[in-house]
């Protein structure tokens, strides 16, 4: 089985578009555990326009009440980055190359450039007991490397798997995935994913077993409404009726 941790940065989202603590994050990962979500992730970014560095610490104090679920946080290790995470202390940290101005994640980063960088971060989040997951493109070649430079995990980067999903591509891709992931398995990583994931194709990239956790967010609160939108607005029209 593969776990889910639900990402609630478009809640976050939501929340901080009206100024108001509407809808409560903490509200929501918690019905998110009591439905049965192995975990939360936030990706909290310098501009913090959706989760923030303080929902971090809500969040690791709701988690305390929900024993075997994991908070996850991911984001680019700057100094100020660092800072939260090694003060909440989450069950793991995925370190992204994202720039403070990317709209979103997209690519993985380059461990021939990145390592040395790496090294000392990773080994800070560990000493405090923290598990390490690096954001990765599909390459097998460089998996060796994450594990030499102290991952324990990589989350391989999944755009390319979801844009190829219902094409003549797709068996390719999909292999490339497979690929990429046995070999991170080789080296003794375990395997995470994430990105452009949906109810549609999530299934076929973890049927292998080779995959422990998913990070779903934009797509899950984009399928929320749609599966429960009708329930919303008829409600309103009985109310008002």
């Amino acid at each position: 089985m593969t776990h889910l941790s639900v990402n609630l940065n478009k809640i976050g989202l939501l929340r901080n578009s009206r100024g108001r603590d509407y809808p409560n994050m903490v509200a929501m990962a918690q019905r998110t555990l009591e439905l049965g979500a192995f975990g939360v992730t936030i990706h909290p970014r310098p501009d913090q326009r959706h989760a923030t560095y303080q929902d971090a610490h809500d969040l690791k104090a709701l988690l305390k009440r929900f024993p075997g679920t994991e908070l996850n946080v991911e984001g680019f290790p700057d100094a100020q980055f660092l800072e939260v995470v090694l003060a909440v202390e989450p069950d793991q940290c995925t370190l992204v190359p994202d720039d403070p101005n990317q709209l979103t994640s997209d690519h993985g980063w380059n461990l021939s450039r990145d390592q040395d960088a790496l090294r000392p971060v990773i080994a800070k989040l560990k000493d405090k007991g923290i598990r390490v997951a690096l954001f990765m493109d599909p390459e097998p070649d460089n998996m060796v490397l994450a594990k030499e430079i102290g991952a324990d995990r990589v989350e391989l980067y999944t755009e390319a798997y979801a844009n190829a999903f219902g094409t003549e591509r797709f068996a390719e891709v999909l292999e490339m995935y497979q690929v990429a992931a046995q070999a991170a398995l080789d080296a003794g990583l375990e395997v995470n994913a994430g990105h452009d994931l949906d109810l549609e194709n999530v299934q076929a990239l973890c049927d292998q077993g080779r995959i422990m956790e998913v990070s779903i967010g934009h797509a899950l609160t984009a399928e929320a409404l749609d599966l429960g939108w009708d329930n919303v607005v008829k409600a309103y029209l009985a109310k008002l009726s």
